[in-house]
């Protein structure tokens, strides 16, 4: 049994959350309390930290598959629930640019985390892109899951890269989400029960309320900033792997080597990797994938 890490509240039995937490084998769930936040947080394996950052509209068991490879390898692996998702939950519903970027660095430092190898997907890649930026000593390395690098120039090609955004930001309560899985995301078909345990904690109404926050306040903000070019002014020093699904439109490796040109302009080492017969959603279309991926990267650039 691994030690508890300080300033935790363990649970040890997933059904005492409500609603019950999807069924992963082999986590710690547990609680970090820092100001104003209580942020749930699965947890395996002993040894360097890593920290995966899940997507929208998924949570800690984005990971379930990818956690385990990972740890196996010699790794303490943790799945935090970041502010508006899964089962954490926060004293203001109130979200800006650079709220979960503060709600990460208060976690790290809660976890008693120096440095971390970090893994991101989607909406969690703004949160790893502000830390790698902001703060490149808290980062060993970055691998990040279909999601550009920062400074990416637009192109008007990418447009439908984008088409999700506008039912978030009019997103209802109590509408479901289903669509955001359908072929046009991912390779393969997700079965009922999967899309079940990624959608259940929007059963909490603080949940569901949150989309329209964390896409007005931190994501189209941040967007801006990219296509206005805020990140080209900027030096990455991370190494950071950027890793999108082969069948991911309109993030094609051609377009791609368009829209990133030079990358040695703008950061110190940035690798592209591509998976076949993959989508957006690559956690689910190929986590054993993502796993050898990160765990090569880890090797290679650290």
């Amino acid at each position: 049994m691994p030690t508890p890490e300080p300033h935790l509240t363990r649970t040890v039995d997933a059904s005492a959350w409500s609603p019950p937490l999807p069924e992963a084998p082999g986590f710690d769930h547990l609680v970090v309390e820092t100001p104003g936040l209580r942020t749930h947080v699965a947890a395996l394996g002993e040894g360097d930290p890593v920290v995966l950052l899940h997507g929208f509209p998924e949570h800690w068991w984005q990971w379930h598959a990818v956690a385990p490879a990972i740890a196996a390898h010699g790794f303490r692996v943790y799945c935090p629930d970041l502010r508006g998702a899964g089962w954490t939950e926060a004293d203001d519903p109130r979200v800006e640019r650079e709220t979960r970027l503060r709600d990460l660095l208060a976690l790290l430092d809660a976890l008693d985390i120096g440095r971390a190898h970090l893994v991101s997907h989607d909406m969690g890649a703004i949160t790893a892109m502000q830390l790698t930026y902001d703060h490149p000593e808290r980062v060993r390395t970055a691998v990040q899951l279909s999601v550009p690098p920062g400074f990416f120039t637009f192109s008007p090609r990418l447009a439908p890269g984008f088409r999700h955004l506008p039912r978030f930001i009019w997103h209802r309560p109590g509408v479901s989400l289903r669509g955001i899985f359908s072929a046009a995301y991912v390779a393969h078909p997700m079965s009922r029960a999967t899309v079940e345990a990624h959608l259940a904690p929007m059963a909490r109404p603080e949940i569901d309320a949150a989309v329209r926050p964390l896409t007005r306040g931190m994501i189209l903000p941040e967007a801006m900033r990219m296509t206005r070019g805020f990140y080209r002014r900027r030096r990455l020093t991370v190494p950071t792997l950027v890793v999108f699904g082969r069948r991911d439109r309109p993030w094609t490796e051609e377009l791609m080597g368009r829209v990133c040109r030079e990358p040695e302009r703008y950061a110190d080492r940035v690798e592209f990797a591509y998976v076949d017969d993959a989508a957006h959603f690559l956690t689910d279309d190929a986590p054993a994938e993502v796993a050898r991926l990160a765990l090569d990267w880890f090797d290679r650039a650290a």
